[in-house]
Formats: structure tokens, sequence, C-alpha cells
């Protein structure tokens, strides 16, 4: 199976798992990628989930181009229509999680993160690197459109003359030219990579999921809203929040002097 998904307490780790192709996605790795979103989205237990990629040469390479492609255009049928390229943009859609997780995802960068694999990156809330990373859109390149939601996304997470370079030369940044346009947060050494991604995780697996939870929902509601439209917004899920049994138990956990137990709801 070439997408795993692994549970452990509550840190969900997704691994794309085909580093012979570098990691590449077929239609059916879409498929099983937007089914393991679907088991961290929907596993009350599971509070963060962690992606990235098996070897250590590649993150994900995009798109297995010989199955994806004609897929997407309609040439298995040998006629290539908007019909046939509809049909398989939900799958796309789930994978590259244009609707987002409720859930924090942090993204551990081994390699190669290049066209879908930039896409998948873009959808994810923190990002590690290590060192010898490659970054790309690489779709302009080939007389491809990024899909995934890169024309959308990328020019709102860093500055705009940085994301069109991105989309409109084509090049492969390195993990520091990533890092100083704000594409990832951090470049951890390699043999560092996964366990730093778990620190991490654990530690806001350890924060209240209710609010963890919460404050996404506000920042990606409130992205791109008048100020007074968004801090009404930001309100509302913040009452919620306050309303709930785990917003009672961190205050008294904090005054007794012991570790809350959050019971996510």
């Amino acid at each position: 199976m070439p997408v795993h998904y692994q549970l452990d307490g509550h840190v969900a780790t997704v691994t794309l798992d085909s580093p012979r192709t570098l990691n590449a996605l077929t239609l059916s790795d879409l498929g099983e990628l937007a089914a393991a979103w679907g088991a961290v989205e929907n596993d009350a237990t599971c509070y963060v989930a962690i992606v990235t990629g098996a070897g250590s040469r590649a993150f994900c390479s995009g798109a297995d181009l010989g199955s994806l492609i004609p897929a997407i255009t309609g040439e298995v049928a040998a006629a290539p229509d908007a019909g046939a390229a509809l049909g398989a943009m939900p799958v796309i859609g789930e994978a590259f999680l244009k609707q987002p997780l409720s859930k924090p995802v942090i993204a551990a960068v081994n390699g190669y993160c290049v066209a879908g694999g930039l896409e998948l990156l873009q959808a994810t809330d923190i990002r590690l690197a290590v060192p010898d990373a490659r970054f790309a859109l690489q779709e302009a390149r080939w007389g491809l459109f990024p899909a995934g939601g890169s024309t959308v996304r990328l020019p709102r997470q860093i500055p705009f003359t940085h994301a069109m370079d991105i989309l409109l030369t084509a090049r492969m940044l390195s993990a520091g030219e990533a890092l100083a346009c704000g594409l990832i947060g951090r470049v951890v050494e390699a043999p560092q990579l996964m366990a730093v991604a778990r620190e991490i995780a654990d530690r806001i697996a350890g924060n209240g999921p209710v609010a963890v939870q919460a404050i996404k929902r506000s920042v990606l509601a409130c992205m791109g809203l008048p100020e007074a439209e968004a801090f009404l917004v930001e309100l509302g899920i913040g009452a919620e929040v306050f309303a709930s049994h785990d917003a009672r138990e961190g205050p008294a956990a904090f005054k007794e002097k012991r570790r809350p137990v959050f019971r996510n709801e």
C-alpha cells in the first residue's frame, strides 16, 4: 500500500511510500491519501498528524504523469474532454486538502518536494525540511497547471513576488530559499527530522484539542476577511471554546498545579 496511516497515541503519521518513484502519486495513491486524511479527521482520538515520505530522497515528487495525466485529460478514452478532467478532480481536492482538516498537520520534508508534493505541503500547518530538500512547482515547464491549489494558496502564504517566481519560473528552490521566503518554518538535520516533528506533534497533542482545532478554524475562516468582520467570526468561534468542558478543566488544573485532563469536549 503506497500510503500508510499509523496512529500512535494522539498523533497520526501519514507516509507516502513509493520511494522508487520518489513517492510520486498515481490516481490510486491519491485515493489512498484522501482516505488517510479521512481517518485523521474522523478519529476523535487523533489530535494532530505528521505527513512525510518514505526513503531519504523525496517527500513527494508530484504526480505519476504516466497514469495521472491521462486520467485527468481523458486520454484513456482517447477523447480528451472536460468531463474526464472533472471526474478526477474530487479525489485531487480531497488528497490535497482543499477542504482543510480540523486537526493540525505537520510536514516533515525529507527530500524533493516538487509539483504535487509542494501542493500537498501548502495544505499543512507546520513545515520542517532537511537541509538538502528541494522545492519547485514545475507544471508550467511541461505545459501543465498546478491543480492542487497552488495558484490560490501560495500567494496567500508567502509574499506575492516569491509566489509568482515559484509558479512562473518553475525553478528549484533550496531549503534555505524556502525558509527565507516563509514556505517552510524550520530546517532540521535529516537524522532528527522525524523526532523533531514528533516533538512538535506531542506538544500540540498535549494542549486542549478543542482549543487547538478552534484556533486553526478561526485562522482559516478569518484569512482574507476585513478586520471588523474577522473579529466577529473569531469571537463566535472563541465563545464555543469557552463553553467547553476543556475550558473549565484547563484553568482548574492550573490552579491546582497539575496537568489538565482534557476530554476533547
